[in-house]
């Protein structure tokens, strides 16, 4: 048979093997589409967790710059080659209006503290008023720490200078994590970690 004959067939399409299950890609192979990108504020403040979508298109349109490029290589076209992002910042300051603290509880204080005693850093089962609400303390996130039993009972009502202890850090309301949440993202990059002390 000769060529002309071949000439109006089509290939026949190859199929990959199929394996016995399968596996999560790393995130370096993923498609940029769903890769997670730090965005940040023009101040370095990070903002949110975008898409690598999202993240190419801001730095395509000029509202953003490739803070931290991924090793994965780059994003081809036929008039720009792109570099995968892993941080992107904004070239324009965005004001963002944080919400209020939010109203203390016992569930929140052991979680901002780790469940570590404030006092002994053992493992804390409840919360102890630094001063005592009985001595005029507040109930509050600058005067309540995560406290085990024992440290409790052995405080009692009484001042720290009383006793003769002190507190490791100055207490305070829970940081901010990414998005204005209260607590930082469990699955963060470790390529955010430079920027993600500052949300506190």
């Amino acid at each position: 048979m000769n060529d002309a004959g071949h000439a109006g067939r089509r290939p026949m399409p190859v199929r990959p093997p199929q394996g016995p299950s399968v596996h999560r890609e790393p995130e370096s192979t993923r498609p940029v589409a769903v890769l997670r990108v730090l965005l940040l504020n023009a101040s370095h403040e990070p903002l949110a967790v975008v898409t690598g979508r999202r993240a190419l298109v801001l730095v395509v349109a000029g509202k953003a710059e490739c803070v931290v490029e991924r090793s994965s290589g780059q994003i081809r076209s036929p008039s720009v080659a792109l570099a995968v992002p892993a941080v992107v910042r904004l070239r324009r300051y965005v004001r963002v209006p944080y919400p209020a603290p939010p109203a203390v509880t016992r569930a929140g204080v052991l979680k901002r503290d780790g469940r570590h005693c404030a006092y002994c850093q053992g493992r804390a089962e409840t919360v102890d008023h630094v001063v005592p609400r009985s001595r005029g303390g507040g109930h509050s996130w600058e005067n309540c720490v995560a406290c085990c039993a024992r440290c409790n009972a052995r405080k009692a009502d009484r001042l720290l200078a009383e006793i003769g202890w002190c507190l490791p850090t100055v207490p305070g309301p829970p940081r901010r994590g990414v998005l204005g949440r209260m607590w930082a993202n469990e699955e963060s990059d470790p390529a955010w970690e430079p920027w993600l002390p500052t949300a506190a």
